[in-house]
């Protein structure tokens, strides 16, 4: 095999292990040059796209927590990321969850907004789009079932789901929100921490292989900076991290966005980053939670109830 072919050979394997799309369809995209050895996964065609993305991977990742299954850790089985948009496969028993987990509400019991603000669900017949009304951003959705559709949450005492009462804008309370995603101080530069979580999003069998021990991971952020996945054991920590940095997900961004590749001292193990925007992978190395009512299986039983 010439060293061309062999470079995109290389491209569609690591192409087909981050997203489950076939080889061969990776293979068609390296070799007409959409996807390349440093950059084997396409990223979002447009800032907006990238940063509903991002919002998505970020809510899922603290909504969720460590209550997922089968490791499923953002509630996705598989994508088709491409530079014009991006479709995710739901997990059949996670899907209502997850569609209920990104609808905006608001929380009167903290005074605050769950979900991603401005995101509305469109479509029937099993042709379902999570979209942005503030602009064209979107992100197609399958399921196993071809009839399947979503749950959808009803307002409570404490839950005012605001996409119901407002459809096609933004609800007062959603606008209030926004402006904390987008804020420099104190973080990473906005653009640089939407690229790096609309990346993780965009390659969800690596991050699915943290909850591959027993079917879930514990998933968080601080603020708006950063994403974290811990798992207790199974995967290897560094396999996770260098899976991740070959799909590259700490390639240089697309063009257009500024970027200066990190000099001095180097991150901690784990961290991968772009500038001061990162995700981190961890493995704590241990079953042992230190009391044996909460074993991993019994975590793992409790998971799979909450879905039945």
């Amino acid at each position: 095999m010439s060293t061309h072919g062999s470079n995109r050979h290389r491209t569609a394997t690591l192409c087909a292990r981050a997203t489950g799309i076939p080889y061969t369809r990776c293979a068609q995209w390296a070799a007409a040059g959409l996807i390349t050895r440093h950059q084997p996964v396409p990223d979002g065609h447009s800032p907006a796209q990238r940063a509903f993305e991002a919002r998505v991977a970020h809510m899922l990742a603290n909504a969720l927590r460590d209550e997922q299954v089968d490791g499923a850790v953002l509630g996705v089985t598989g994508a088709v990321p491409t530079k014009d948009g991006l479709t995710l496969a739901l997990h059949p028993q996670m899907a209502h969850r997850v569609i209920a987990e990104l609808l905006p509400a608001f929380d009167s019991g903290y005074g605050g907004l769950r979900g991603v603000p401005g995101l509305r669900l469109a479509g029937h017949d099993g042709a379902w789009t999570l979209r942005d009304v503030g602009g064209d951003a979107a992100i197609r959705l399958t399921h196993p079932d071809p009839q399947w559709g979503p749950r959808l949450p009803e307002d409570t005492e404490v839950l005012a789901e605001l996409w119901r009462g407002s459809p096609t804008a933004l609800d007062r309370r959603e606008e209030e929100d926004l402006p904390a995603w987008y804020d420099k101080r104190g973080g990473p530069q906005p653009v640089l921490r939407d690229v790096v979580l609309s990346r993780l999003l965009r390659r969800p069998l690596l991050v699915n292989a943290a909850g591959a021990a027993h079917g879930w991971a514990n998933t968080y952020s601080h603020a708006y900076t950063d994403l974290v996945i811990e798992w207790c054991c199974g995967r290897d920590q560094d396999d996770v991290e260098r899976s991740l940095r070959r799909s590259g997900l700490a390639a240089p961004p697309p063009e257009g966005v500024a970027y200066r590749p990190a000099r001095g001292k180097p991150r901690a193990r784990g961290t991968i980053a772009l500038e001061d925007a990162y995700v981190v992978v961890r493995a704590l190395g241990s079953c042992d939670t230190g009391e044996s009512t909460f074993t991993a299986e019994w975590v793992t039983e409790q998971n799979r109830a909450r879905y039945r």
